[in-house]
């Protein structure tokens, strides 16, 4: 299945970006009142710089003692990000984030221009139903064989049994 195929990707609200030159402050008061945990840096096309994520405020801002008000993104910004197509395939990419362990995969059109943000959890929402699936045929597979056997014995056995209570009482 394609990204754009999702039904997440038409319904994404509009990503969280700012430009290079917002302070971190600024950055973090956006991100909490959209209750974002990250937000993408972009340039005035659009096109994807960077991005700066909870983990990066952590070690960047705070570990390193930095001040909010006055540290810009693009010095605490995680600058080599990985980004998709919307006709690359989910599987592909929730791999590669899983590998990678990345979490948020901007979706950029041929120009980098940043057309939306999918998360892991969008991806796996995605892969539950059809691994369950799989669960379920692979047990199938596995246990229906076996299951008839058990299951005419398992009949034949308590057929037996209510047959030889029934003429016990009929004496």
């Amino acid at each position: 299945m394609r990204i754009a195929d999702r039904k997440e990707y038409q319904s994404k609200a509009p990503p969280l970006t700012c430009r290079p030159d917002t302070t971190v402050y600024d950055a973090v008061t956006q991100m909490a009142e959209k209750n974002f945990g990250s937000i993408f840096i972009t340039d005035t096309d659009d096109t994807v710089l960077g991005v700066m994520t909870e983990r990066d405020i952590f070690r960047r801002v705070i570990g390193e003692s930095r001040d909010p008000k006055t540290t810009p993104v693009s010095e605490v910004m995680t600058t080599e990000v990985r980004m998709a197509n919307k006709d690359d395939k989910v599987l592909d990419w929730l791999q590669v984030m899983s590998n990678e362990r990345f979490r948020r995969l901007p979706i950029v059109d041929e120009h980098n221009r940043l057309q939306a943000v999918m998360s892991q959890g969008d991806f796996v929402s995605y892969t539950w139903p059809q691994l369950l699936g799989q669960v379920g045929q692979m047990a199938q597979a596995t246990f229906a064989p076996a299951f008839n056997q058990i299951a005419i014995v398992g009949g034949i056995a308590v057929y037996t049994i209510i047959l030889v209570i029934v003429l016990l009482y009929a004496v």
